[in-house]
C-alpha cells in the first residue's frame, strides 16, 4: 500500500476521521518524556533515578504503553521546565 492509499484509507474511516488543524491546535499539550529525557542527556536509568521515577513507567511511556496521568504530566511539565532545580528538590527530600 502507498503512502496515498493509506492517507485515503485513513481519511475514509467514518468511525476515525482526522482531525482537522483547529483540532490539532486546541489539542492539549502532552510532554513527551522521551524528548525531556534526550535534552537532559539522560539513559532511561539516569533519569529513572534523578526524578524517581519508576523505571517500568517510564519505558511504558517513551513506548506508548500507557500514557502519565494527569499529576504525572503536571511532573513532567516542571522537570521540562526547571530540571535542575526539580532533581536539587529532591535530593533536599532525602537528606
Amino acid at each position: 500500500m502507498t503512502n496515498e492509499e493509506a492517507e485515503a484509507n485513513a481519511r475514509s474511516d467514518p468511525d476515525n476521521p482526522p482531525l482537522t488543524q483547529e483540532q490539532l491546535r486546541s489539542a492539549p499539550r502532552m510532554p513527551q518524556v522521551k524528548v525531556i529525557r534526550r535534552a537532559l542527556g539522560l539513559t532511561q536509568e539516569e533519569f529513572s533515578a534523578r526524578y524517581r521515577i519508576p523505571l517500568g513507567t517510564l519505558r511504558d511511556w517513551e513506548q506508548g504503553r500507557t500514557e502519565p496521568d494527569q499529576p504525572a504530566r503536571a511532573y513532567l511539565k516542571v522537570i521540562a521546565v526547571d530540571p535542575e532545580g526539580t532533581a536539587s528538590a529532591l535530593a533536599m527530600g532525602a537528606a
